[in-house]
């Protein structure tokens, strides 16, 4: 990805707003709930931004909301591009490099996941402290763009403890059931077998999901801090009972959205900080 689609993607957004982002926002499968709560916003579609991969999945809107919350600056991806919709990995991430270009150095993602620890719940978020990256591919796959990042990013703290360690205070004062763990990243769209589930808590898997991991990737690769919350939707194929069906992510997502949105909103200052 060279700089020119970028600079063109910035200036777009420039002429809409001179809002300077301080704090990024990834909002996953039916949980765009927080966009609606930016204050003196600015919403842009995806298909107005030269260079943006356009949102095809359900419960994705495919907007850029900028504007405050609480006073913070931010900048809300309100839906988000997957691999499995048979876009590139380095065009996938085309956002988050954009909020990086507009001056983000705290990117959220959160997602929808299935639950690989068998003490998680449908409902429940967690923190996602690591992940194993099973999607065969990388955003910083062929020539580096050394104005973007190095060649080869550490990524031993690819979710920053000190920002999980807030939102666990954050959750604590709000009475909120945070758990912790590694998503395993897989690139879908068909839910995982109940033999493949099995590898993943194998190898580490707590939870496991479609997205996110290019996007912490792309991040880190150019210096922003990353904090990672998923809401597990469902149990994963072989851990509980009856078939998987978006719809039921779908729903599962909408009833865990207030808890979601209050944590963020706790953390939020402290974020933007």
């Amino acid at each position: 990805m060279t700089a020119g689609p970028l600079d063109e993607a910035v200036r777009t957004i420039r002429a809409r707003t001179d809002l300077e982002p301080r704090v990024g926002l990834i909002l996953g499968s039916g949980l765009g709930g927080l966009a609606d709560q930016v204050e003196d916003c600015v919403e842009i579609p995806y298909a107005d931004i030269p260079g943006w991969p356009a949102s095809t999945a359900i419960g994705h809107a495919g907007f850029l909301v900028l504007g405050t919350i609480d006073d913070a600056p931010v900048a809300v991806m309100r839906g988000r591009a997957h691999l499995y919709e048979g876009i590139p990995a380095d065009r996938a991430v085309f956002g988050v490099r954009v909020l990086g270009r507009l001056g983000v150095r705290t990117l959220v993602v959160t997602n929808a996941a299935g639950g690989i620890d068998e003490s998680y719940r449908p409902g429940q978020l967690v923190l996602i402290s690591d992940h194993v990256n099973l999607m065969g591919t990388s955003p910083l796959v062929g020539a580096n763009d050394d104005e973007l990042g190095p060649r080869f990013p550490d990524l031993s703290d690819a979710y920053d403890p000190e920002l999980r360690a807030r939102a666990r205070d954050a959750s604590t004062r709000l009475g909120l059931e945070v758990g912790e763990g590694v998503y395993a990243a897989w690139l879908g769209p068909q839910f995982e077998t109940p033999a493949e589930i099995r590898f993943m808590r194998a190898i580490g898997g707590d939870l496991a999901g479609m997205s996110t991991v290019p996007e912490v990737i792309a991040a880190r690769h150019m210096g922003i801090r990353c904090l990672g919350i998923s809401v597990v939707t469902n149990m994963a194929a072989g851990v509980g009972d009856g078939k998987l069906a978006h719809d039921e992510v779908l729903a599962v997502g909408a009833e865990a959205e207030p808890r979601l949105t209050a944590l963020l909103r706790e953390l939020l200052p402290a974020l933007a900080a």
